[in-house]
């Protein structure tokens, strides 16, 4: 009977997808064992003409749907898919395709898939590279600010020099009083705080003629910190900033001005958070963000960005990767020493509780992650609010998250060791996740065939056929 049957495993395993039905359900509907469908859908064994007439007479299905083609479409997929000048080197007869889609069909089917999703991906760049050459969307195919945070990610936001530049000036700093005193020392600059009419919407301003620095009025004390730190390192070592950004050859001016005024920042941190101070103190206080910015007088943001920088070689500190986003879901900042997989375009996924603290502000919420690939991560998050502190100025709010690789939360005061960590299935992106039943999705991923719904509607957005 076997020799008289064809082999249509993962063609009976959709059908009984489709339906809705387990194994179970089906060998119970036609009269044959659950293990003889398993072996069927697995191409251990035949679907023989018998079996094909009980499944027509059980679910009113045309027969020929289910036999026709038998497996030539996919034998031609496959030679079409190797015929790539990807695989130009990889000689692989016709029949080595036939023997891989007789006895793997389920990875037939995957390497279809990721040729498919490569392809995609191969028609977005060059659609990406086609606006580059077109004087009218350059600025937007160079991108200034991917381009400052691939140089940042390059060099994983750590720069030795600045921290050591900045550390030397920290202790300036203390025996001189104050970052106050010390300006009027050094450079001979007097620190005023002006209302905001009289600032005209700048925070900080320097009056080169008058010898001032003059500063928003509402600011808070962290902020107005920050602001002298990051004056200071234009005053300071600016020489040294434009030599690590020329070293960066970025793709624009634009570029440069952004990795320009990054660096201000991440000399201005550094300031404020010596790195050796700091790194004893993170540690120290197991990486608790709150505790830390109170030891240094600064916000939680803050803290925050100065963690991911701690990869200085022989006193690295958790890697971590940090992002800040809006209620709508923009990212305005991203910052990584983690090898987080964060998506460059589109949105982040919604089961990520750093889309969902907006509805409990300056709460830290603590998450376990794991991606489609199998990576997993340990990630904070809170809400943290910029803006003047005066009536009736707005003040903006949004979220912030921390993430590290799984096996370093336990270095973490967050890591509730006495509970067993349960992991929450993320994708970097809708569009890239391939998770068939999440129910938060928004977009189809790449690559699939959406089902119809004739029949059979499921509980995600969308159903996707084999």
């Amino acid at each position: 009977m076997e020799r008289n049957g064809v082999y249509l495993g993962p063609r009976l395993r959709r059908l009984r997808k489709d339906l809705g039905l387990t194994q179970a359900t089906m060998a119970a509907d036609i009269g044959i064992s659950p293990s003889y469908i398993a072996l069927m859908e697995r191409n251990q064994r035949p679907v023989t003409a018998e079996v094909l007439i009980r499944l027509a007479r059980a679910y009113s299905i045309d027969v020929s749907s289910l036999t026709e083609d038998n497996g030539a479409g996919l034998i031609s997929r496959l030679q079409a898919a190797m015929r790539d000048p990807i695989f130009a080197d990889i000689e692989v007869s016709p029949i080595e395709l036939g023997d891989v889609l007789s006895n793997f069909p389920g990875f037939t089917e995957a390497m279809l898939r990721l040729y498919i999703a490569y392809k995609s991906d191969q028609f977005a760049l060059a659609d990406q590279q086609q606006l580059a050459v077109s004087p009218a969307m350059a600025d937007v195919a160079l991108d200034p600010v991917a381009s400052v945070r691939a140089f940042l990610a390059a060099r994983r936001n750590c720069f030795p020099e600045l921290d050591a530049a900045a550390e030397t000036t920290a202790s300036h700093i203390n025996n001189a009083g104050g970052l106050i005193a010390f300006l009027k020392q050094r450079h001979g600059l007097n620190v005023r705080r002006l209302p905001q009419d009289v600032m005209m919407g700048s925070v900080r301003r320097l009056d080169r003629h008058r010898r001032e620095i003059l500063l928003d009025d509402c600011l808070d004390l962290a902020s107005q910190n920050f602001q002298l730190a990051q004056q200071l390192a234009y005053l300071e070592v600016d020489g040294e900033i434009r030599k690590t950004v020329e070293a960066g050859n970025l793709s624009s001016e634009n570029a440069r001005h952004l990795a320009h005024r990054a660096l201000a920042g991440y000399f201005a941190a550094a300031v404020l958070m010596p790195y050796a101070q700091f790194a004893n103190s993170a540690e120290g206080k197991r990486y608790d963000v709150e505790a830390i910015a109170r030891q240094f007088n600064t916000s939680f943001e803050q803290t925050s960005h100065r963690l991911t920088t701690l990869q200085r070689t022989g006193q690295e500190c958790v890697p971590f990767f940090f992002i800040r986003v809006d209620g709508a879901g923009n990212v305005s900042k991203r910052l990584d020493s983690a090898n987080f997989p964060f998506a460059r375009h589109g949105g982040g996924c919604p089961l990520w509780s750093l889309h969902q603290v907006f509805t409990s502000p300056r709460v830290v919420v603590t998450q376990w992650l794991e991606l489609p690939d199998g990576q997993r991560f340990f990630s904070i998050a809170r809400t943290v609010s910029s803006g003047r502190g005066a009536y009736p100025t707005a003040r903006v709010t949004r979220a912030v998250a921390l993430v590290c690789e799984a096996h370093h939360a336990e270095r973490m005061i967050y890591n509730d060791r006495n509970s067993p960590p349960h992991f929450t299935p993320i994708g970097i992106s809708c569009r890239l996740c391939h998770r068939s039943t999440c129910t938060s999705r928004s977009a189809p991923p790449i690559s699939r065939s959406i089902l119809a719904d004739d029949y059979r509607r499921t509980e995600a957005p969308f159903g996707f056929s084999d």
